[in-house]
């Protein structure tokens, strides 16, 4: 049966323009071309799509797929056994550090100085208690919960309509780029990646690139925080997660 690139987008979750950059590459290029020159996709295209698609939620770079994929001599068990390892360290050393991060974000606004109209104009509909008391039970003696707690508990009622402002505005601009059919792990979205890990670093706590990939795992593992992203544009929990791994692997 042959596909069509519309097809295979929807089928896979991912963007028209992400497998045309992999046919531009040479990781995946179509089977067949109809008589007007449009991509048609068959089974065995799938199947490679989806080995693809497998390797990059290991964090694997497309480059080294194509290896693994073309290379005859190449070990995809050997591959999969190293990212596994190197997975089980990461997770053993950031379980606890992962999140309690994003839920020290919410937990230490209990400490900014702002009058009940001025926390309603800066928060609106936003509960900062919400998880404050799980936050401090379970995540209150890591370092980047007293980090996040000493800065916040400075902040101004401008500092945090500061902090909002550039919220929104990348916000915006990411789910403009993710509209826009831009790949994930291409130098835009990778550089609002970047731009997300150095607005956690200036506002609330040192956030080295490890702790940022362990955020993204997050953004996809933890239905709370893939909610919140889902509801800025469906996709984007995923987009922004495969994003922020590209830029590790390209800056770190």
């Amino acid at each position: 049966m042959a596909y069509t690139v519309g097809q295979v987008a929807k089928l896979a979750a991912v963007t028209v323009r992400a497998l045309h950059h992999y046919d531009e590459i040479g990781l995946l290029s179509p089977s067949g071309r109809t008589g007007a020159g449009y991509r048609r996709y068959d089974d065995a295209d799938l199947e490679r799509l989806q080995l693809i698609r497998y390797y990059r939620e290991l964090g694997f770079p497309l480059e080294e797929i194509a290896v693994i994929l073309d290379e005859p001599a190449s070990d995809p068990g050997a591959h999969l056994r190293r990212q596994h390892e190197l997975l089980t360290v990461r997770i053993k050393r950031l379980q606890e550090m992962v999140a309690a991060i994003e839920f020290a974000m919410e937990a230490s606004k209990l400490n900014i100085r702002l009058t009940p109209q001025e926390r309603f104009e800066v928060f609106g509909d936003f509960d900062p208690e919400a998880h404050a008391e799980e936050a401090e039970q379970r995540w209150g003696g890591s370092e980047a919960y007293r980090e996040s707690n000493r800065r916040a508990s400075r902040y101004t009622k401008e500092d945090w309509l500061r902090i909002k402002a550039e919220t929104e505005g990348w916000g915006q601009r990411i789910v403009a780029l993710m509209a826009s059919g831009a790949p994930a792990d291409g130098p835009a979205a990778m550089e609002l990646a970047e731009e997300h890990r150095q607005q956690i670093s200036q506002w609330f706590y040192e956030c080295s690139y490890e702790i940022h990939t362990g955020l993204a795992d997050m953004y996809i593992a933890d239905e709370r925080f893939t909610a919140h992203y889902e509801a800025m544009a469906p996709g984007l929990a995923a987009y922004l997660a495969e994003a922020i791994h590209a830029n590790a692997i390209t800056r770190a």
